[in-house]
């Protein structure tokens, strides 16, 4: 697909998505729900924030510093409403990414996979994309992945600030290739998130609320978490779902269980993370956009919530992914792709169902849930098969080889490329 096709393609899915948040009242959209949580809760904090302190005494306020700095936005815009402001903004990054993507793509070497997937899968969440502030978020992580080969003090720096928005986009500095690439990326990364972070102190009054607020959380119905203890309902588990948080979760017997259980995986995920980075020896130009799309995989899988618009996370990095004829991920991002439609069936669509639990909601969440398990344990084997020690491979060979009698080979090709850090 070409450039302009590809610009065609995006104003059109761009046009049926504000189309859809015009329409949003409309039952099968959520009746409003969507749309409310800009117009309502975002203006809220907008409010809050514009007098110089971060809400400290909401619980639904989870979210790193700047977080802030992006809801302060649209109030600078002058003319349009705050929810009018809000939703230009997230198109013109929508369109940021995109240009972005094309740009990575039309490279030598390169390819514009990448830019078709982002261009025509976001929209399969319909309106939603435009009414929350992820979009924001995963500009950064893009914008990041794509510095790194060209600005790699312009990666770190870009990971910190997203990581200062929503914590994230800081793991997209695990696959930076080890040696002086990781410690300029990781320096850059450190000084600007201090630096920012200092001035969120100076500049605000507390900040660092949103630490209590996050610890709280509980276990969220569309987590993995939440889509077993919905089917247990049906084997006479006595839990119901309530809003708290900023979600629905479930509260009953057993859910604590539940949500140490979850904690429990993304600490053994971490692990498998750092003793995957311990092991790697070969990289290509697309190892650290695979890397930080199995991380993200991971520490989505296994989060107590699982918010719908995680989704666009998970679809930046694959398009990422995607950018590079060397990924390892193409059938992860045709995973991911298909479980964000099924997203968009269960939230808003058939989100009645999904909280109360009935089998409709709970097979939703289990095909949904399901490809996302799936996508992530084949992004991580994928990985580590592709990063694995060259030489590891070759005394493994050479070692077969010997016992027919035939000489051992003494060194790696030389074609591989091994890391020498």
């Amino acid at each position: 697909m070409r450039p302009l096709c590809l610009a065609g393609v995006w104003l059109a899915t761009r046009a049926s998505m504000l189309w859809l948040l015009a329409h949003n009242n409309e039952r099968l959209l959520g009746h409003g729900a969507v749309a409310r949580e800009v117009w309502r809760l975002y203006f809220h904090w907008y409010g809050v924030l514009s007098q110089g302190a971060f809400p400290a005494h909401d619980t639904l306020w989870q979210y790193p510093p700047g977080a802030g700095a992006v809801l302060l936005a649209p109030g600078l815009v002058p003319g349009p409403s705050y929810f009018q402001a809000f939703v230009a903004l997230t198109l013109a990054t929508d369109a940021l990414i995109t240009a972005a993507l094309m740009r990575a793509g039309t490279r030598p070497g390169r390819t514009l996979l990448g830019a078709a997937l982002w261009t025509g899968a976001l929209p399969l969440l319909l309106h939603l994309p435009l009414a929350r502030y992820d979009v924001e978020v995963t500009a950064f992580a893009v914008l990041s992945l794509l510095a790194l080969g060209r600005a790699t003090r312009a990666c770190g720096a870009l990971a910190a600030l997203g990581a200062l928005v929503k914590v994230w986009p800081a793991l997209v500095l695990l696959g930076v290739e080890r040696g002086r690439p990781t410690r300029t990326a990781w320096t850059w990364a450190a000084v600007t998130g201090a630096a920012t972070l200092a001035a969120f102190l100076l500049s605000f009054r507390n900040p660092l609320a949103f630490l209590r607020q996050q610890g709280g959380r509980g276990v969220q119905v569309e987590s993995l978490g939440g889509t077993a203890l919905s089917l247990a309902r049906h084997a006479g588990w006595q839990g119901t779902a309530r809003y708290q948080y900023g979600a629905m979760e479930l509260v009953g017997p057993h859910v604590h269980a539940v949500a140490t259980v979850s904690l429990a995986l993304t600490v053994v995920a971490f692990a498998l993370l750092l003793l995957w980075r311990v092991r790697a020896r070969h990289w290509t130009e697309a190892t650290p956009y695979d890397a930080a799309l199995s991380a993200v995989l991971l520490f989505t899988v296994t989060s107590r919530v699982i918010s719908p618009q995680y989704m666009i996370w998970l679809l930046g990095l694959a398009a990422v992914c995607l950018t590079s004829r060397h990924t390892t991920q193409r059938p992860v991002a045709a995973l991911i792709v298909t479980a964000t439609a099924l997203s968009a069936v269960a939230y808003p669509t058939f989100y009645a169902e999904v909280v109360h639990g009935t089998w409709t909601g709970c097979l939703l969440m289990l095909a949904r849930n399901g490809l996302l398990a799936t996508a992530a344990v084949l992004s991580l084997t994928r990985l580590w098969r592709a990063t694995r020690r060259p030489a590891d491979t070759v005394r493994a060979s050479s070692g077969a080889r010997s016992h027919l009698g035939r000489p051992l080979m003494s060194a790696a090709p030389a074609s591989l490329k091994v890391d020498r850090g």
